[in-house]
């Protein structure tokens, strides 16, 4: 089983990208490349996630739509990241 969500990927005046991931709040990451960017992104969702479950939290299920405050981002683009659950009990047992 896993868990799908939302990443806001934005590039910022230096070249790197940062990511957010809106249903999570306060998972952030970046990159030098899209693809860094991304796969940071992974690793701060399972980082988030394995937190949430040593806190003994619910994991939060991105349902409908995602509400993205654009106001001072120029451009961005979405994507979608899936994680496995296994991977994040694994990384909250390592």
């Amino acid at each position: 089983m896993g868990l799908t969500y939302t990443v806001l990927l934005v590039p910022d005046p230096e070249g790197d990208f940062g990511v957010e991931v809106p249903a999570l709040p306060g998972c952030f990451s970046r990159g030098r490349t899209v693809g860094e960017a991304l796969r940071n992104a992974e690793e701060a969702i399972h980082c988030y996630l394995a937190s949430l479950l040593d806190d003994g939290e619910p994991l939060p299920e991105e349902t409908g739509p995602i509400s993205i405050d654009t106001a001072g981002i120029a451009e961005g683009l979405l994507f979608k990241v899936s994680v496995a659950l296994e991977d994040v009990t694994e990384a909250k047992a390592a």
